[in-house]
Parts: structure tokens; C-alpha cells; sequence
């Protein structure tokens, strides 16, 4: 192997690694990790519970809001982008999952990083996803969260709003193995 692919992937492995967890301090030792499927092999469910900053956003009607409303639940928050073409594969997805755990303790938040807001909801009218609800990071403010430095990715949060896991970079999130493991996410992390 070529000395520059080997540092190629030296760096590639340590962004998708390093940044997310280096933002935050260690709350609580997550104990054993959750038996993953296949499918979830590329999520990171950390070691310790991360503690984030409070950070507001807006929605699409110009409200603030943020991740501090969902107290005892599990968040799952999805950074996308108009210019992403993986992000719309996930999209449909993510929406599936939001419907399916809708009375449980699972909460699917979307967050458009584009810095033109104004296009992002025609963007989603044009692909037949109006319906879809997305908060909006046009300062890219979910920096001082986690990077945004890659999309689409996700980001997990215990009921409390630590950083409890993420997965970087498109997955099919309608595979059948998915949601079993969300909901042991949810029973491990919701009421934490």
C-alpha cells in the first residue's frame, strides 16, 4: 500500500471518530454496548455519555427550539443538506421512523444545515417531502454540538441530552434489523 492512501485513511478514520466526541464532557459510563445487527455495524455507541451545549435552532416557521424539549426520550438528530443527493435517500427513511415510534420514546429530528434557508422548503415540495418537519442550522450552530463537517449523519442523545452515539455518512435506514435496535436504544437510554 501507497504511503498516501495509508494516510488517507488515517485521516478519514480520525474525522469520523475524534471530532464527535472531543466537544463534550464524559457524564456516565454507558456500560455494555447493544448487540448490533449488520445493518449497524458502522454506528459508535460511546463509552461515556457525552454532556453538550444548549443550543438553539429554528424551525420552518421561524420558531427557536431545541434538544432540551425531549426530556426522557431518544433523539435522534439527522443533519442533511439540499445539495446532499444520500441525504434524500435518507429522508424518506427517517420519516418512516418518526412515524413508527411516534407515541414511544424515540424522537427523529432532522436538521437542514444549508445556509440558504429560503430553499429548503421548495427542495423538499420538489421531491414530493413537504410534509417532512426539519429544524434549520443556516450558522451551522450544531458545531458546538457535534461537527457538521459531513452529511447526511446522525447523532443519538439519552433522555437527558447527552451525546450517546452517532453514525457518520448515508445508511439504509429502512432495513428491517433497524428499528429492533432503536427500540433497544431507547429501553437502555430514554429514561437516563
Amino acid at each position: 500500500m501507497n504511503k498516501t492512501l495509508i494516510l488517507t485513511c488515517l485521516l478519514a478514520f480520525t474525522s469520523v471518530f475524534i471530532p464527535a466526541v472531543a466537544k463534550s464532557n464524559k457524564v456516565y459510563n454507558t456500560g455494555e454496548p447493544i448487540i448490533k445487527p449488520m445493518i449497524m455495524s458502522r454506528f459508535i455507541e460511546m463509552q461515556s455519555a457525552r454532556e453538550v451545549p444548549d443550543v438553539t435552532f429554528i424551525d420552518t416557521e421561524g420558531g427557536e427550539v431545541n434538544l432540551k424539549q425531549y426530556k426522557g426520550k431518544v433523539v435522534m438528530v439527522n443533519l442533511w443538506a439540499t445539495w446532499c443527493a444520500p441525504c434524500i435517500k435518507e429522508i424518506p427513511q427517517m420519516e418512516n421512523i418518526r412515524q413508527t415510534n411516534i407515541d414511544k420514546d424515540l424522537v427523529v429530528l432532522p436538521i437542514s444545515i444549508d445556509e440558504e434557508t429560503d430553499k429548503v422548503k421548495p427542495f423538499l415540495a420538489r421531491h414530493g417531502l413537504a410534509h417532512y418537519k426539519t429544524w434549520l442550522d443556516p450558522n451551522k450552530d450544531i458545531d458546538q454540538v457535534m461537527p457538521a463537517d459531513v452529511v447526511p449523519a446522525t447523532y443519538v442523545f439519552d433522555g437527558s441530552g447527552n451525546l450517546i452515539g452517532f453514525l457518520r455518512g448515508y445508511l439504509d435506514w429502512g432495513d428491517e434489523d433497524v428499528q429492533p435496535y432503536l427500540e433497544k436504544l431507547v429501553a437502555k437510554y430514554a429514561k437516563r
